[in-house]
């Protein structure tokens, strides 16, 4: 039996309360009704790189003044874990176009980068999520899961690979942020979540990327970001910003995004 998620995702239901039985004990559930919270997060030292640097067609040009809000919220869905495992690289040997994801975290209220934030991310690979299949949790795999603290200028990077796709969701990312804890054991522990929400990939790459191996061999019907209720839901504040490496996109990209978030918000 694989890991591979359900052929319906629960994310695309009209009822947004998802998860399975015996939530984690940070499970935060966001709904995505009315207006979103607000749009991407950019200080003035982003925004001026960005406008410099080349765009893909379906990201939305930033605003030429320097904005400093809240990122919106989206929901958690229903294949997290409470794992809390600090490492670089979460590929665990995964194939898969490589991708080095740079999360710069503000504080919204302030512009002041966060360091000591930490990110949490999850996503699944070509085929599937870890730690789950067909009917529920089963957290002994855990590839393509980590967490790493911002740096001194707000940024946390990871090693990981382009993320696959299943029925009902464009490709995407997940993402906490959790405040005020502590790492031991290579583990964080305690603390808060101050923001849950996802990442998302322009569709030119994303076409690219579904021609190339393991991709390829992916028979589900893929997403497309427009046709995405939650991605419609703020998700263009999130879109990253992918700079390939080379000109073979099999070697790889860089993707970068900044979020703004309260740090002493609790869901």
């Amino acid at each position: 039996m694989t890991d591979t998620p359900q052929h319906t995702d629960p994310q695309s239901a009209p009822d947004p309360a998802e998860g399975p039985a015996g939530a984690t004990r940070r499970s935060v559930i966001a709904t995505l009704g009315g207006a979103a919270l607000g749009v991407a997060a950019l200080g003035l030292t982003a925004t001026q790189a960005a406008a410099t640097a080349p765009r893909s067609a379906d990201r939305p040009v930033p605003p030429l003044a320097a904005a400093c809000v809240l990122t919106p919220e989206q929901t958690e869905g229903p294949y997290y874990l409470d794992l809390e495992r600090v490492r670089k690289d979460i590929t665990e040997g995964k194939a898969g176009v490589p991708l080095t994801l740079r999360v710069t975290v503000i504080d919204s209220t302030t512009c002041a980068t966060l360091p000591n934030t930490a990110v949490d991310i999850w996503h699944c690979d070509a085929l599937g999520y870890s730690g789950y299949v067909a009917g529920g949790s089963t957290p002994d795999t855990t590839f393509l899961r980590g967490v790493q603290l911002t740096d001194a200028s707000g940024v946390a990077e990871f090693t990981t690979v382009y993320p696959g796709w299943y029925v009902g969701r464009a490709l995407h990312i997940h993402v906490k942020t959790h405040a005020g804890g502590t790492i031991s054991n290579g583990t964080y522990h305690g603390g808060h979540v101050s923001h849950t929400g996802q990442l998302y990939f322009p569709e030119t790459y994303n076409t690219r990327v579904a021609a190339l191996s393991p991709y390829r061999n992916n028979t589900a019907t893929r997403t497309l970001n427009a046709r995405d209720g939650i991605y419609r839901n703020g998700g263009s504040a999130t879109l990253l910003t992918l700079t390939q490496s080379g000109s073979d996109l099999s070697k790889g990209v860089t993707g970068t995004v900044v979020l703004g978030i309260d740090p002493g918000a609790t869901p």
